[in-house]
């Protein structure tokens, strides 16, 4: 299904990407060297009921996953990239955490994710990771605008990704979003321009280019969910939910206020 939503839901959107974005910053603020996976559950958990809004993901059940997620958040660490469960670890100097977060309110879903690193030590290839894919995001809500293709905007996020030397893998994607946190269309993180689905007003989307550092081959944790790279390689991911206005791409989760 791909949903176009009116000017009165696209308001809404807004302030639920504003709450997703203003979580994710305060949860960055607080995973700090020896923090547990598990209190950035919990204070995820806590953040989304005192907002009145719902989690995406407790209840999370789709095929490629092992049942209900069960968890409010997604924290992948290290070689880990997406649909990290969270689980009993304490986060080290240099860790590179990814932090992905979806909940839906007064019926409208937004989706987002932020890779960073923890305490004081910098390691140069995770820096260049988390801003390949900070620049391939930009580049792909560049090219969202009315009358424009998904595949420009797969093509535009591949582009960077290719130039900065990372294989991108197919499988996993950005996606359409609105009452239900994934919708069609699939939006791949390298593709061809002009083709795919015509980008209309009031279409939301969910883009998230993801990268490993010398892979393109995912393998399953023995959790059921978490996605780490074949190689053990360290890897990020960048997510903004969007909406296709006359004007182009309004980012819908920034902090404070909506803006483009």
């Amino acid at each position: 299904m791909i949903e176009i939503l009116n000017p009165a839901e696209v308001a809404r959107a807004r302030v639920t990407g504003r709450l997703v974005a203003d979580i994710l910053n305060t949860l960055k603020s607080r995973a700090t060297v020896g923090t547990n996976l598990l209190d950035i559950d919990r204070w995820a958990k806590a953040l989304i009921l005192e907002a009145g809004a719902q989690s995406c993901y407790v209840d999370y059940a789709p095929s490629f996953g092992r049942g209900p997620f069960g968890h409010y958040i997604c924290t992948a660490v290290n070689d880990a990239v997406l649909h990290g469960l969270p689980h009993d670890y304490l986060l080290a100097d240099g860790d590179l955490l990814t932090l992905d977060l979806a909940v839906l309110k007064d019926g409208i879903a937004a989706d987002s994710a932020i890779s960073f690193i923890v305490g004081r030590t910098r390691p140069t290839e995770s820096a260049a990771l988390i801003d390949a894919t900070e620049r391939a995001l930009a580049a792909g809500i560049a090219a969202a605008r009315p009358g424009a293709r998904i595949g420009d905007i797969s093509h535009a996020i591949g582009t960077v990704l290719t130039e900065a030397g990372y294989p991108i893998n197919g499988e996993f994607g950005g996606h359409g979003i609105g009452s239900t946190m994934h919708q069609d269309p699939h939006i791949s993180n390298d593709g061809r321009p002009g083709r795919g689905y015509r980008l209309r007003e009031g279409l939301l989307l969910a883009l998230e280019p993801w990268v490993m550092a010398d892979t393109d081959e995912l393998v399953t944790d023995a959790d059921g969910w978490t996605l780490r790279s074949a190689t053990g390689s360290r890897t990020a991911h960048s997510e903004h939910t969007i909406a296709i206005t006359a004007d182009g791409a309004e980012i819908l989760t920034l902090p404070g206020r909506a803006r483009r």
